[in-house]
């Protein structure tokens, strides 16, 4: 009986490798943000560890604000708002899709919004958390519930998913480190800015947007771990 051997295709191993480190990332992005996500809710509801600060750091916001601050930061907080968003990521999808003539990415980035925007509103109701005092709002009255921060959970998604959509899609780009390391770090400035924003003017509570923060890396990681999932079936036939 000859001897066979499975040679394995030329180009396979690095695919492999690509794979697996997409695997590794997404993991290590949802357990990082779900582990940020776990201790920001275990300490408002005991009112411990960082929640002691939430007060604090909303007086001095408060006491510290100054017209040009406020100018700018509450056009940062109108253009992220969720209805905004929602807009702005369908507006992106359909075009990128019209002008890429593909489906799957700019499907991510619609899905990853859309789950934000029910995790979010879930979220809100199940917590129930009450906003800071309506004294202290510098956009007019707002009746929604403060945990957790929509603005916040929203562009985090929105800026880290379409960057990994355009620079780390599938594995298969060949991005420079320090291009995707520019890229990410404006995508979490982005994110930093708005949360910022929803403090100074006075909607939510510290642990309410560093909740937030960590949701959306969560959902960055699950983007990954689907789009990942994806190429590995691909992989599969070809294989």
């Amino acid at each position: 009986m000859p001897n066979t051997q499975l040679v394995q295709p030329r180009g396979a191993e690095p695919a492999v490798r690509s794979q697996r480190a997409a695997f590794f990332a997404a993991a290590g992005l949802l357990v990082a943000g779900e582990t940020v996500f776990w201790l920001m809710l275990a300490a408002v509801q005991t009112k411990s560890g960082l929640a002691l600060l939430d007060g604090g750091v909303h007086d001095a916001l408060v006491a510290g604000r100054s017209p040009v601050a406020t100018a700018i930061l509450a056009a940062v907080s109108t253009v992220t708002s969720p209805t905004w968003m929602t807009v702005i990521g369908g507006l992106l999808a359909l075009g990128w899709a019209l002008w890429k003539r593909e489906v799957w990415r700019p499907a991510l980035l619609l899905g990853a919004m859309a789950a934000t925007f029910g995790a979010s509103t879930l979220i809100k109701h199940q917590i129930a958390r009450a906003r800071p005092s309506a004294a202290d709002f510098l956009m007019g009255p707002d009746d929604a519930l403060s945990f957790p921060s929509g603005h916040t959970f929203g562009t985090g998604v929105f800026l880290l998913v379409l960057v990994y959509l355009l620079l780390g899609h599938g594995g298969a780009r060949t991005v420079r480190r320090s291009t995707a390391v520019l890229a990410f770090s404006a995508a979490a400035a982005g994110t930093l800015l708005v949360a910022f924003s929803r403090l100074y003017l006075g909607y939510h509570w510290l642990t309410d947007v560093v909740a937030s923060m960590g949701l959306a890396v969560a959902v960055t990681g699950i983007v990954v771990l689907v789009d990942g999932l994806r190429d590995a079936r691909k992989a599969v036939p070809a294989a």
